[in-house]
């Protein structure tokens, strides 16, 4: 079958052009704008993803923007969308989150998440907790755990490690990205469908800075107002009343409403609940229409197989009393780590076929004499630098990755780690970059470095824990992409990058120390690290069992080929007859991609993709919907963020005051 595009994908690329001329959007306001981000939002951004699991990220960006907007208004300057954008992309750096944790602030964010690891119930009750390496966390009985604090000389070869593999990280992704951008996007002319969509911002807070209102500007004021009220609920009074009580006060439950004890009687072994956030339905807004209808079709799925597993003794594990945590972790023990392994290889294989496809057309266009998608020579006045430059940054990086990796666990076969460094990473990140610029959907080979470990022989857990250089930089294609859209030079971004090291590593120690010097990581004044912290360390650790014996092995307990072999086929299947049908291939990959989805996610989302789909869109029109709904949810994570902002300032007050003897 050929590769064939979809018409919401082409509303997306149609959003916005590539730019006639181009300039250097950092200057000394970057600069201002960096350090504000680091010394003002970290804090908030850390503060709230431990309390309710939300990113500041948005937030960080957008408050950054306005408010350098408005002081540049009132100064009789303006800023340009290449101006904005950069401080729209500096302040996503310094607040980007970490992991799957929902853990904002830098690299010792992942120092936060070790120290808990380390002394979690999940990593004892699975064997593991004494043989994490002290070269990641200091043991559990280190003073420089027991006292919590990052000033002790057990802390000084890990925060070494962090902070080098923070910068060489940022070297492998921006030289690489760069050489994927040059490829997929001048040569290839691919499409990009979403970058638009982060561009669309810029402009909107551009226009801002004029003397005539856009609807981009009123639109945004909206959603900003809608995120002040709902956060002063959410997050406000939470944040706040958890310094003067032992819990927070939670009007409204937080992450979600957990309804599977309620509902168990009659759907067993079913976590179901929704989040309570009002941005996951924002998010439907946003989202491809067909893409969250995928995923909302598994979701219901898996509410109806659910029970007819457990009565067959497939889902053995779980018991009446469960909540989604212990239900979701107990169902993946089961049944759904093996199938979303064959599903998500599913997926890949998929990937690998619309990129190869694609190629192979390209390909036949031109023996057939047509005329080159694009050229390498990139255009005019963008500030390009030579690729050598790319080249050498990126295979110097992964150098260093290689012989640290063996430095420090040198009883793993070596040459297992130059395969990942030099061919596996750019094969992946090659294909991920084509999907992404042909359909806007991620894609990477699953889980091979845990495949690799496990059949490596190795029978050691140190080696899940190694900087091996497994990456996937298709994404960074679309950064580059989008620095594009909006009128920047290349250059931009690299002064952007040198600005956003040396702060987000003083910045991180900084505060991390402190919030960590408060109190303990996690308790009961951070509701969602509380809840979710502890079903991701037992997800992970599953993971870090499987190169232990066969007796000690979670993983080996939990893994069962022929649940892999089935959920690939069925996705493949399942994959096969939708495209038959000529489906959008965003239904397709919602669908083939989200077994055994928790509907938590889902159900907000999709409510807010039937608003968007049947009221707005007849109303305003595709295009033009998509537009304001993009800037709809910029405004609230704007609001939300303010709050966020202003409840985080007085808890760190109060708490400090608190400490004080006198």
């Amino acid at each position: 079958m050929a590769a064939y595009q979809d018409p919401e994908i082409e509303l997306y690329r149609s959003l916005m052009e590539r730019p006639d001329t181009y300039t250097d959007g950092f200057d000394a306001r970057s600069l201002v704008g960096a350090v504000f981000v680091g010394f003002v939002m970290m804090p908030g951004a850390i503060y709230l993803g431990l309390v309710a699991g939300i990113s500041l990220g948005n937030a960080a960006e957008w408050v950054t923007v306005i408010l350098f907007a408005e002081i540049a208004r009132r100064s009789f300057v303006r800023l340009n969308r290449a101006q904005i954008y950069i401080l729209y992309y500096i302040a996503a750096g310094l607040t980007a989150m970490y992991g799957g944790i929902a853990l904002s602030g830098g690299a010792f964010a992942q120092a936060i998440w070790w120290q808990y690891f380390i002394r979690s119930q999940a990593a004892k009750g699975l064997g593991i907790a004494d043989k994490i390496p002290t070269w990641l966390v200091p043991p559990e009985n280190s003073p420089a755990i027991i006292n919590r604090t990052f000033f002790h000389e057990d802390w000084l070869i890990p925060s070494l490690l962090l902070v080098g593999g923070y910068i060489l990280a940022r070297l492998n992704w921006f030289g690489f990205g760069y050489l994927l951008f040059r490829e997929t996007s001048d040569y290839e002319q691919l499409p990009y469908p979403f970058a638009a969509v982060t561009a669309q911002g810029a402009t909107a807070l551009a226009e801002a800075g004029s003397k005539t209102e856009t609807w981009r500007w009123r639109i945004f004021s909206m959603g900003a107002m809608i995120g002040l009220v709902f956060g002063a609920i959410y997050i406000g009074i939470p944040t706040i009343t958890s310094v003067i009580m032992t819990e927070p006060l939670e009007l409204i439950p937080i992450p979600w409403i957990d309804l599977t004890r309620s509902t168990q009687s009659l759907l067993p072994a079913v976590p179901l609940g929704f989040m309570t956030d009002l941005g996951t339905i924002l998010g439907g807004f946003v989202l491809p229409f067909w893409a969250v209808v995928g995923s909302a079709i598994m979701a219901l799925a898996t509410i109806i197989v659910n029970p007819h597993l457990q009565t067959a003794g497939i889902l053995k594990q779980w018991t009446p009393g469960m909540d989604t945590i212990s239900t979701q972790f107990a169902n993946q023990l089961d049944f759904y780590l093996s199938v979303g392994i064959g599903a998500t290889l599913a997926v890949a294989l998929l990937g690998f076929y619309e990129v190869i496809a694609s190629y192979l057309a390209a390909v036949r266009a031109r023996k057939r004499g047509e005329a080159e998608a694009g050229s390498w020579a990139p255009p005019a006045g963008r500030g390009d630098f030579p690729v050598w430059i790319a080249v050498t940054l990126f295979v110097g990086s992964t150098a260093a990755y290689i012989l640290l990796c063996h430095l420090l666990v040198p009883g793993f076969p070596v040459w297992w780690i130059v395969l990942f460094g030099f061919v596996i990473t750019p094969i992946n990140s090659y294909v991920n970059a084509r999907m992404i610029g042909l359909t806007g959907q991620y894609i990477g080979i699953p889980m091979l470095k845990n495949a690799v470990i496990i059949v490596s022989g190795y029978k050691h857990i140190d080696i899940w824990f190694a900087p091996i250089p497994d990456f996937n930089h298709g994404d960074v294609a679309q950064q580059f992409r989008v620095l594009e859209l909006t009128g920047n030079k290349v250059v931009s971004l690299v002064k952007a990058e040198l600005t956003i090291w040396p702060i987000v590593i003083f910045a991180s120690l900084i505060f991390w120390s402190f919030i960590w010097k408060l109190g303990p990581i996690p308790s009961t004044s951070y509701p969602y690290a509380l809840k979710m912290w502890h079903l991701t360390a037992l997800q992970n650790g599953i993971w870090y069992t499987a190169s232990l014996n066969p007796e000690q092995s979670y993983f080996l307990k939990a893994w069962k080929w022929e649940y892999a072999i089935g959920g690939m086929v069925g996705a493949l299947a399942l994959y096969t007859v939708l495209r038959a049908f000529r489906l959008p291939i965003l239904l397709i990959y919602g669908m083939v991609r989200s077994f055994g989805i928790l509907p938590h996610f889902v159900l907000p989302q999709l409510l807010g993709a039937l608003i968007s789909q049947y009221y707005f869109i007849p109303r305003f029109g595709a295009r033009r919907w998509k537009q304001y709904a993009t800037v709809l949810a910029a405004g609230y994570a704007c609001g939300m963020g303010l709050v966020g902002m202003i409840a985080v300032a007085l808890v760190l007050i109060g708490k400090s005051v608190s400490q004080m003897p006198y």
